[in-house]
């Protein structure tokens, strides 16, 4: 499909087109109803209500002011019930976990500080309560979170280990004597560390430590324990350390907490899967360490899908300035004709911002899908009907879309900032700051690399399971199918389209390109390929001498990484097609349908060469796609202004003074 071309006009105050094209203005606002989905009214609250005095951040403020303005302003959003859904409704709560993540990616257009703020306050401490807590914890804890008079961290990262959760050094003892616990940091390593209200601001933490109950290791458990009087003071036995200035994040008061035998009540372990009785011994439904620690951590899911969808939320913001500027500003004149070239109608730029528009939108979509399964799996819980295949998929699932947002984000940003050129570079047009604080969001929640290989470990286990659970005759028939498969990949396959690119004009070729069922085809390909390819290295792997078996599996990390993202891009193609479905507007769904051709097609270009080594496409094809993410970039470029306000950022929130 083509939508029709426009010549935009610049006024000192709006970008207009002024041929009558196929996108009139209702069509941003059905571009952003159709992109929100059930979150709609959710995030149209913030756009209605909020301005930027509320959500957007000073870039000048130093490390004091701009801790100030955080904790004021979450305050403020707390007091107006912005930041409570994902709680009971009993203590306070007025929305659920999906919209909670709704909320943070409104936030996040905004400002992350503010964001990572309440999602420490209410996402993670709040969170760990609510989760992994009893009613006595709810009731007692919950009502002063969400209204922030209580100040909380959430104490999980160790300077001696991060990502491994499960070997945090930190102990609770239990001391049946006084029927306490003691928390201690046995070690300098045992330290919380980069942990934020730490620095200054919180007065609780929920610790993640090893619970010993008569001498026994029962595993990871999280107690609450208080850290620093009314006053701001330590607690005894509590030394709290401020980590001062970084490199992002300056409203977030990060700071390190360790523990010299700190005891406190029994009734302070969030005991939800285990802890000691009032007889004093311990009890826990599920008997399993392992599968215990496993399911205390999955009821902490929300924290990672929220991050992926913050700074996915903050890159939009960053396009939004950067496509705004290029629609009014003029680099050049063209030839014999006098008039100054928009940087939009400039083909490098349009593949700088047009491409990452699209892929806005197909991350926008899987979001909410992976926000409404996350709610699903949580009501499962909550009615005892527990899916713990569900539940791992789940988190499977979060953990390849954060880490491919947050990858996406950082690089993104960075290209707006260049696409501004001097201007990016000047703090009152907001690209710098949004460059600073989303950097470290690669890293926490999960590293990406760690959890790009965790989405490919369960990826394997799903592999090996469908493949134990085959009779003797499924196993043949798989077997021969991969056989096949291989045949035509080396010859049949590359005949046949070869043969098709000779004979087949642009037209076909570009129909072609733009069917769905095509482009469904090359991205399952690249991820069953890529998948199978994977396990038969782990199998060869496996069956070496156990002193060779971890260099082997060593050598296969980059396959792991590169089977995790085509998994998730796959589902990010899947949830892009079920949201044009969806979509009502008639004008808007045919702009998402090209949108989705841009980001498939653009994925596929990535892959060109891996493509063309497995004989799925020939150099001519190469050139055919890249040819049409040009001509997809053309197509949409004279309604970059509808896309960028479909992407759902408020106007008045950019504050960006080269839009002034």
């Amino acid at each position: 499909m083509t939508l029709t071309d426009a010549t935009p006009t610049i006024t000192n105050d709006t970008i207009t087109n002024t041929a009558d094209v196929s996108l009139p203005p209702a069509t941003g606002r059905a571009l952003a109803e159709a992109l929100d989905g059930p979150f709609h009214a959710t995030k149209q609250r913030w756009r209605d209500e909020l301005d930027a005095d509320d959500v957007v951040r000073d870039p000048s403020l130093d490390l004091a002011g701009a801790r100030a303005w955080t904790l004021e302003r979450i305050q403020r959003l707390s007091a107006r019930n912005f930041v409570t859904a994902g709680f009971p409704a009993a203590v306070g709560g007025t929305g659920t976990s999906a919209e909670s993540v709704a909320n943070f990616e409104m936030m996040a257009m905004g400002d992350l500080s503010l964001t990572i703020k309440s999602g420490v306050q209410h996402g993670l401490f709040g969170g760990a309560i609510a989760n992994l807590g009893n009613e006595w914890h709810h009731e007692t804890f919950l009502p002063r979170v969400i209204d922030c008079s209580l100040l909380g961290c959430f104490a999980m990262t160790e300077l001696g280990h991060g990502s491994d959760v499960q070997s945090v050094e930190t102990t609770i003892t239990w001391i049946p004597e006084t029927g306490e616990y003691e928390v201690d940091s046995p070690t300098p390593t045992a330290r919380k560390a980069y942990i934020g209200n730490a620095g200054a601001d919180g007065r609780m933490a929920a610790v993640f430590g090893q619970l010993y109950v008569d001498g026994e290791n029962q595993g990871v458990h999280t107690i609450l324990v208080p850290i620093r009087a009314e006053d701001g003071s330590a607690l005894a036995g509590v030394d709290c350390g401020d980590q001062g200035h970084k490199g992002g994040l300056l409203g977030v008061d990060n700071g390190t907490i360790a523990f010299d035998h700190v005891r406190v009540g029994r009734e302070m372990l969030l005991d939800r899967f285990g802890g000691v009785g009032e007889d004093g011994v311990y009890h826990s439904d599920i008997e399993s360490k392992n599968a215990r620690f496993f399911t205390m951590l999955g009821t902490l899911v929300r924290g990672r899908i929220c991050v992926g969808g913050g700074a996915a939320s903050s890159c939009r913001r960053a396009l939004s300035i950067a496509t705004r500027y290029s629609l009014q500003r003029t680099q050049f004149r063209k030839p014999g004709l006098g008039e100054e070239v928009t940087l939009l109608d400039y083909q490098a730029h349009q593949r700088k911002l047009l491409p990452n528009i699209a892929r806005a939108y197909a991350y926008g979509f899987a979001q909410n899908d992976l926000a409404l399964e996350l709610q699903a799996v949580l009501d499962l819980n909550a009615s005892d009907q527990r899916d713990e295949a569900r539940s791992r998929e789940l988190e499977s699932r979060a953990a390849g879309m954060k880490a491919l947002l947050t990858r996406w984000a950082n690089d993104t940003i960075q290209v707006c900032r260049e696409a501004c050129g001097g201007q990016g570079y000047l703090s009152g047009n907001g690209i710098t700051l949004a460059r600073q604080d989303a950097d470290v969001f690669a890293t926490f929640e999960g590293d990406n690399t760690v959890l790009n290989q965790l989405v490919a470990k369960a990826l394997l286990l799903d592999y090996r399971k469908a493949w134990g659970e085959m009779d003797l005759r499924g196993t043949a028939q798989a077997t021969a199918k991969m056989a096949v498969g291989a045949v035509r990949e080396t010859s049949a396959l590359a005949l046949v389209n070869r043969l098709g690119e000779r004979v087949g004009s642009r037209t076909s070729e570009r129909e072609l390109l733009t069917t769905r069922e095509w482009q469904q085809q090359m991205f399952a390909f690249r991820e069953e390929h890529a998948l199978a390819g994977l396990a038969a290295r782990m199998r060869k792997a496996a069956k070496l001498p156990k002193d060779e078996q971890f260099e082997a599996i060593n050598r296969v990390q980059t396959h792991m990484l590169f089977v995790a993202r085509a998994n998730t891009e796959h589902r990010v193609l899947e949830a892009f097609i079920a949201g044009i479905k969806a979509t009502k507007d008639a004008k808007a769904a045919t702009v998402l349908s090209e949108l989705c051709d841009l980001y498939a097609l653009s994925s596929i270009e990535a892959d060109a060469a891996w493509f063309m080594e497995h004989n799925r496409i020939s150099p001519a094809r190469s050139k055919s796609i890249t040819q049409g993410v040009d001509t997809l970039c053309r197509e949409l470029r004279p309604h970059a202004l509808a896309l960028v306000e479909g992407m759902g950022v408020p106007h008045q929130w950019l504050q960006a003074d080269c839009l002034k």
